[in-house]
């Protein structure tokens, strides 16, 4: 039959919410039955999804990634940082540089890929999920220094890895010709990666000043709302139409926001009251988006996703705790802190997606931005089934829990 976007759209709504409540009963992840439904709805399979969905998934994309963005944002405040202490800071920086270092070069060396792609594989492996991180610790009481340090550095590494993901972005972009020059080289990426970071830097400061001026004015709750919505997709599509990173605009947006207005909590609160009806639809869409039908396709995605999978954990475990140790940290916190950040999820689907429309370029006949997307995808499933377990090992070995 001939499927109507408002017939797609909830279908999407009503069986997510279903398969995660069916799911979460087998113990496993709502993303992964986000994901698991996007596939079964999706052309390869029952094509319940209309034409005028897939064609709006970049908008929904979009917006997304800009909550994310905007609550990874919240994290940035003066007063956080000088909570946290270095201990956090370094390792949530080891974490990003190992894991970025360590897949880079093995998607390089070992599974033969172009420096680019590998670039961006790299670039999104540090991606965390701080919900499940959370979710571990909570269910079995976690407490310690241990506890403490993990949920520090969750709360931030993903913000550092965003930014470490517009450089090399745009660095990959470059080496691709994907601006179209062909004298483009490294040195003319990392030139047009400070002209994103710093345009992104600047738009979403000049922007976050104006919405803490203006917000004296808006009175109500439902008000509230329009207004944070309002400028958050106002950001994102002013970085889209300058070429800048939606993302890190954003995120730079609440980062002023939370720093230089005393009630900023409410424009986070304000956002959570309506984020969960468009994170399940772009996780499901991410599930639609994924190709299984081509046995070629699969067989690249599943190698690259081997490859990824085995050295994205060592290379967390190795820069978490040499920052650790750079930090002094205690002996449990250098074992095992870089085990507890397994589990990776949201932010890298939304990295993914980035790329999936940045390299619209093929290489033998396989799109570059698909095949990035598609291990991603898959490598999410996986990480979301073993990462809380690795976070449970992790604090059980530390000794914050029994």
């Amino acid at each position: 039959m001939d499927i109507n976007t408002a017939f797609s759209l909830g279908i999407i709504l009503l069986a997510g919410l279903l398969s995660a409540k069916l799911i979460r009963k087998l113990r496993i992840p709502t993303i992964t039955a986000y994901l698991l439904l996007g596939i079964a709805i999706g052309p390869s399979l029952l094509n319940l999804v209309s034409s005028g969905i897939l064609e709006s998934s970049g908008l929904i994309s979009n917006i997304v990634l800009s909550f994310i963005a905007f609550s990874l944002g919240q994290n940035f405040s003066v007063e956080r940082f000088r909570r946290i202490g270095r201990s956090i800071l370094y390792i949530s920086i080891g974490e990003v540089i190992g894991a970025w270092l360590v897949v880079t070069l093995c998607i390089w060396l070992i599974a033969k890929q172009p420096f680019y792609i590998a670039l961006v594989f790299g670039a999104i492996a540090p991606a965390t999920a701080p919900a499940a991180i959370v979710m571990v610790t909570r269910e079995f009481k976690a407490k310690g220094t241990f506890t403490d340090t993990l949920l520090g550095v969750v709360a931030i590494d993903d913000a550092w890895g965003i930014i470490l993901f517009a450089f090399c972005l745009a660095i990959a972009k470059s080496m691709a010709g994907v601006h179209g020059l062909a004298t483009d080289t490294v040195l003319t990426g990392i030139m047009r990666a400070g002209i994103e970071i710093v345009g992104a830097l600047v738009l979403g400061g000049v922007l976050g000043i104006i919405l803490s001026k203006i917000s004296k004015f808006i009175t109500n709750s439902s008000d509230l709302l329009i207004y944070t919505l309002g400028f958050i997709l106002l950001t994102a599509g002013l970085a889209i139409h300058f070429g800048l990173s939606v993302l890190l605009a954003n995120m730079v947006l609440a980062a002023v926001l939370v720093n230089i207005n005393k009630t900023s909590f409410k424009f986070f609160d304000a956002l959570r009251a309506v984020d969960s009806p468009f994170y399940l639809l772009f996780f499901v869409l991410a599930g639609v988006n994924l190709i299984i039908n081509d046995a070629n396709f699969l067989g690249i995605i599943g190698v690259l996703g081997c490859i990824y999978v085995f050295s994205r954990l060592p290379g967390e475990m190795i820069g978490a705790s040499l920052g650790a140790h750079a930090a002094k940290a205690q002996n449990s916190v250098k074992k095992f802190i870089g085990l507890g950040l397994a589990p990776q999820a949201g932010v890298a689907l939304g990295l993914a997606l980035i790329a999936k429309s940045a390299f619209v370029n093929e290489i033998n006949g396989v799109s570059v931005g698909g095949m990035i997307f598609s291990t991603i995808v898959m490598t999410t499933v996986f990480y979301e089934l073993i990462g809380p377990i690795c976070t449970k090992i992790a604090l059980k070995k530390a000794g914050d829990i029994q």
